[in-house]
Parts: structure tokens; sequence; C-alpha cells
């Protein structure tokens, strides 16, 4: 696939240390277009630290995150514009209704609002638009937060767990969006306790495993 030899993202020594633990290590690795990356460890391992790094809202103990063959913090506002991050932390207003949720988020990316509606269709939330999201349960959530990579133009997905609380026909159908993010150019670093179905070609696993002092 000619899309894999363009970087987005390097890493260059990084590392990690969280009270007595070293979480990772003088960690060296890029990620191309067409890149499907699966970061695994055990709990406690820093999977979540990693990619807060990776996403620029956390700071290393030591190393650097560059993207486009530059330093993160150089380029906040480029990397950003190019880069969607998912989180444990879903950040839908129990006050608003998942409409309104979807469309706060997606202007905060400065996207369109306007599909808002048609977006919420493609996570199987059709019909629960007009609802309070105080009303919905924990997979409805995430599927509210989910329904923003039907629509960002952004190149590079970070995603954190993203499969949490969603159910099987879900899951295959955010399988299927992140394979064709990864063939349509975009890049896409995750964790995750599932099984992926993901093609050998361009799939890789990063495993993470702490040490102690």
């Amino acid at each position: 696939m000619s899309h894999c030899d363009d970087t987005l993202l390097a890493t260059r020594n990084l590392t990690c240390i969280r009270e007595d633990r070293v979480l990772f290590e003088a960690l060296n690795f890029t990620v191309k277009r067409g890149d499907i990356i699966q970061v695994e460890g055990p709990n406690g391992a820093g999977k979540t630290s990693l990619l807060r790094i990776l996403a620029g809202l956390s700071s290393p103990y030591e190393g650097q995150v560059y993207f486009a063959g530059k330093p993160i913090r150089t380029c906040e506002e480029y990397f950003h514009q190019n880069m969607l991050y998912l989180g444990h932390q879903v950040g839908v207003k129990d006050e608003l209704t998942a409409e309104e949720n979807l469309a706060f988020s997606l202007a905060l990316h400065g996207l369109p609002i306007q599909k808002a509606e048609e977006t919420l269709s493609e996570v199987n939330l059709l019909g629960f638009e007009d609802a309070l999201a105080s009303h919905l349960s924990a997979g409805q959530h995430r599927r509210i937060a989910l329904a923003q990579l039907w629509q960002t133009p952004a190149k590079l997905w970070i995603l954190d767990e993203p499969f949490t609380a969603i159910d099987k026909k879900g899951v295959l159908k955010l399988e299927q969006l992140i394979k064709e993010h990864a063939n349509n150019g975009g890049a896409v670093i995750l964790t995750t306790h599932q099984d992926l179905q993901m093609p050998i070609s361009c799939y890789q696993k990063l495993t993470l495993e702490y040490r102690f002092f």
C-alpha cells in the first residue's frame, strides 16, 4: 500500500514515569498512513498515559513526539486539526440532548454541525437525538462521542478503548470504519481488549511492560 510510505507520527526516546514505576522507556516507533496500531499490555502498564502523550495532553518524562516531522509542541494548531483523540472520559454533558452533545463536540473540532442528527444514525442513535444525555446509558454516551469519527477529516485517530460498552453490531461497524480510514490514507492508534479482525498488512501491536525502580 503506497500510503504506508508516509510517516504521520513518530516518537523518539519516549519515557514515562509514574511514582516508582517506569511505564515505558526510550520508546521509538513510527505511525504511517495506512497503519492501525494496537497498544497492549497489563493494567497499569501505561497504555492510556502513552495515548495522552501522543495526543499532546500530557508531557513525557523524556523524549519527543513528532507529527509530520515536527515536534507537536511547535505545530499545535496544525496537529490538532489533523488528530482526533477519544479517551475514557467521553465528555458528554447530561443537560444536553444527544444531538446537542454531538453538535458541541463537532463545533469544538471546527467541524460542520448541520449533519449531527444524520451522523447519530451511524451509531444507532436515531430516535434518541432529542433525548437528554442524563437519560441515556453509558454505551449510548460512548456512541455519541464515537459519532465524531464519521465526520472528522483528521488523518490520525487516537482511540482509548473505543469498543467499551458497544454491542457486537456496533463493534463490527466501528472495525469497518477503522479499516476504511486506514485504507484511505489515515492512521489509527488504539487500545482495546477486543480481538480485532484487521488486515495483517498494516496492523501492528505495540506491547508495554512496566517495571519498578
